[in-house]
């Protein structure tokens, strides 16, 4: 099968010495969007209004203040957020209670409402504390959206489809996929979740006999090279051969949870 641009990723992940291919998929990618927005993209327009809008969760405004070259960047980015955001709140917060353009998902609370007390006993909710209600909303809404996480959530949606597609039509990805470490537990989910909807029903009982298959067999090599980490710290075996077991922790930690940030 001729590669393109989008099966040239998938391929490179399959290649990777590396505990789940899918997790690889996502850290390359994800490394590839935060230098995205913490490049000159951040001075572009749509870009502008698409932060304002959702900002980034905590972790990607951490990795993002991380890019020690790109502070200006990155303060021009925070200062409009941060305007737009006080400019959201205030609205949210005022005894009206009203709701932005653009946010018609987060239900505008009424002024005055009956709210149950004690049974048979109501009592109304002043404006005030309707307005302290739909910031409430907005705020644990906008804690939801991040223009990394939109980004990397969508695009691997279509990574997976694309592994379907190709173990579907790609003999030689098929070898490559057998003879991978097999996939995290998140990971081990999803593709035996998403299985008998991408493939053929003897196809998908192939596919799904596989990834559970990898995900035993190597969950054992790791708990094997944990169980002799934690062994070396035994006197009696301090001078024996550490063998495949110095970064066991993390490796492992990545296979239970399918926690990239461990990963090196």
């Amino acid at each position: 099968m001729a590669e393109t641009i989008y099966t040239i990723p998938v391929n490179e992940a399959f290649e990777a010495d590396c505990e789940c291919p899918v997790c690889e998929l996502k850290r390359r990618f994800e490394s590839e969007t935060v230098d995205y927005f913490a490049g000159p993209s951040l001075m572009e327009p749509d870009t502008r209004i698409m932060t304002n809008d959702t900002g980034f969760c905590a972790r990607h405004f951490g990795q993002l203040y991380g890019s020690q070259a790109k502070k200006l960047g990155l303060g021009l980015m925070l200062d409009t957020y941060m305007r737009e955001q006080i400019s959201r709140i205030k609205k949210y917060a005022g005894k009206t209670g009203l709701v932005p353009v653009g946010d018609t998902d987060i239900p505008e609370a009424p002024v005055e409402e009956q709210e149950p007390v004690k049974k048979g006993l109501f009592r109304k909710k002043t404006a005030a504390q309707s307005g302290k209600d739909n910031l409430v909303k907005y705020l644990k809404h906008h804690e939801t959206e991040c223009a990394v996480c939109k980004k990397l959530d969508y695009t691997m949606e279509r990574y997976v489809d694309i592994i379907f597609h190709m173990y579907k039509t790609d003999s030689g990805f098929r070898d490559k996929f057998r003879k991978t470490k097999g996939f995290c537990l998140p990971h081990t989910a999803l593709l035996l979740e998403m299985a008998p909807k991408k493939l053929s029903g003897k196809a998908a009982a192939e596919f799904s006999d596989t990834v559970a298959a990898l995900l035993l067999a190597n969950l054992e090599r790791i708990e094997d090279e944990v169980d002799w980490f934690t062994k070396k710290f035994d006197y009696r075996n301090v001078d024996a051969d550490w063998k495949n077991s110095r970064d066991a922790l993390p490796r492992g930690i990545q296979k239970m949870t399918g926690n990239i940030d461990v990963i090196k």
